[in-house]
């Protein structure tokens, strides 16, 4: 049994991997011209596993900033991953080792989560263990490979493909902000407190990291507040 889901899970994840390689990429292009080397990079994607987190944490680390700055700012970015653990927790076998729930949760990532939790039934840590041995190696050699291009390729080339990962991230939140007005509202929201970070000469002193965090959370927070997500009412069983 757990070698069928193993396999079900290297299947799975053939998609993910393929899409890591070509966002991790531009990671490995953009590390290795702000100093860093192909080695350092790909370390960084081996043990992060996280796409937003990396490049905001390549910003800080360009940038000089501090420890606190790395955590906080992290600690905001990454904090989704937390509810995706608790959620596949109940989807896991009673009883499972805590050794198989921590590699479980090492490895959980907005797209092996979204496989994970859309299958029925108990799930299986062996069947996140297929995902993640294809995903992982993606995800790194992806950076790899863009580490050493990056050195090889031209200046003009290399910076027309760093902005892919912006393509990225508009290709994350444009389909959920047309079906979900809170979603929009919270995007514009965040552009807004942006531009106005970058506009004003006294808020253009603070780092990146510290906008990201004050962005999230007036963005979010207020997002809660206004259009908060209304809770199913659990149905009366008649006698």
């Amino acid at each position: 049994m757990d070698r069928i889901q193993f396999k079900q899970g290297l299947r799975d994840g053939v998609p993910i991997a393929l899409g890591y390689f070509a966002v991790s990429f531009t990671f490995g292009m953009m590390a290795v011209s702000g100093g860093m080397t192909a080695g350092q990079a790909v370390l960084i994607s081996l043990t992060n596993l996280t796409s937003a987190g990396q490049f905001a944490g390549l910003d800080i680390i360009l940038a000089g900033g501090s420890f606190w700055e790395m955590a906080l700012t992290q600690l905001v970015i990454n904090l989704r991953y937390c509810l995706m653990s608790f959620s596949l927790s109940q989807k896991l076998h009673r009883g499972l080792p805590l050794h198989h729930r921590l590699l479980v949760a090492f490895g959980i990532t907005d797209e092996i989560f979204g496989v994970s939790a859309s299958r029925e039934g108990r799930l299986s840590p062996w069947y996140n263990y297929g995902a993640m041995c294809v995903a992982i190696p993606g995800w790194t050699l992806g950076t790899l490979a863009g580490g050493i291009s990056g050195g090889l390729l031209p200046d003009f080339l290399v910076s027309a493909l760093s902005v892919a990962i912006y393509g990225m991230f508009l290709a994350v939140i444009i389909p959920p902000a047309k079906k979900n007005r809170p979603v929009l509202f919270v995007v514009l929201g965040s552009m807004a407190v942006s531009s106005i970070f970058a506009a004003v000469p006294v808020l253009k002193q603070v780092s990146s990291g510290f906008v990201i965090i004050i962005t999230t959370l007036l963005a979010a927070g207020t997002a809660a507040y206004f259009c908060p997500v209304k809770e199913e009412k659990e149905e009366t069983h008649g006698a």
